[in-house]
């Protein structure tokens, strides 16, 4: 098994919850299959740069020999390399303004590549990446039901954005409304926690 793990918390390990929880998931699907590959992106600690039309000049068959492109497809291929080896993807990220850190989205959008996670058909875009993934999860309200579901634009797009790629199987694990108080930051942690173990018995 291959894992892609993604972290994408601004804090340290210590004080972000999902890194912990992340490092939690990791550990127990190492536990069920030991011969578990694990690759690790922390997309803070080693940023990656927003991406503009050179990485799409740099992907063509035409450029491949073009040393203007050289550095792009440089930075971007080992991404993508990455992503079609795994076999399981852990992501892990808190909600910032409702969404993804940008960081995070630097990333998606270095390996959402045509006609390499994804290509062109007649009949619309094909994803062309399989697995599974989880998504871990945390925000400082509980945006998975009740008033504020419509402002979820973090599970919804990380969702939408797999599937496009290709992987419909899809895990999310959740610790919300972190920010209530510490007896709702302890009670969502112990959620996210029993859910973790529910997977891995399961793994």
């Amino acid at each position: 098994m291959n894992i892609l793990h993604v972290d994408a918390s601004a804090s340290d390990g210590e004080t972000s919850h999902t890194r912990r929880l992340t490092r939690e998931l990791i550990d127990r699907l190492k536990a069920a299959n030991p011969d578990a590959v694990v690759t690790y992106r922390d997309v803070v600690a080693d940023p990656l740069p927003h991406v503009d039309m050179t990485i799409r000049h740099a992907w063509l068959p035409e450029n491949s020999d073009d040393a203007t492109y050289a550095e792009t497809l440089g930075r971007s291929k080992p991404l993508v390399d990455e992503i079609k080896a795994a076999d399981v993807v852990v992501i892990g990220s808190p909600m910032y303004n409702f969404s993804v850190p940008s960081t995070l989205k630097a990333w998606i959008d270095h390996v959402s590549i045509a006609g390499q996670t994804f290509r062109y058909t007649a009949e619309g875009p094909r994803g062309l990446l399989k697995g599974k993934a989880y998504l871990v999860l945390s925000s400082g309200g509980i945006y998975s039901q009740g008033p504020f579901a419509a402002n979820d634009h973090l599970a919804t797009y990380l969702e939408a954005i797999l599937r496009f790629l290709g992987i419909a199987d899809i895990e999310v694990i959740r610790a919300e409304g972190i920010a209530y108080g510490p007896e709702q930051d302890q009670a969502a942690m112990a959620g996210a926690a029993d859910r973790i173990g529910e997977i891995a018995r399961a793994a």
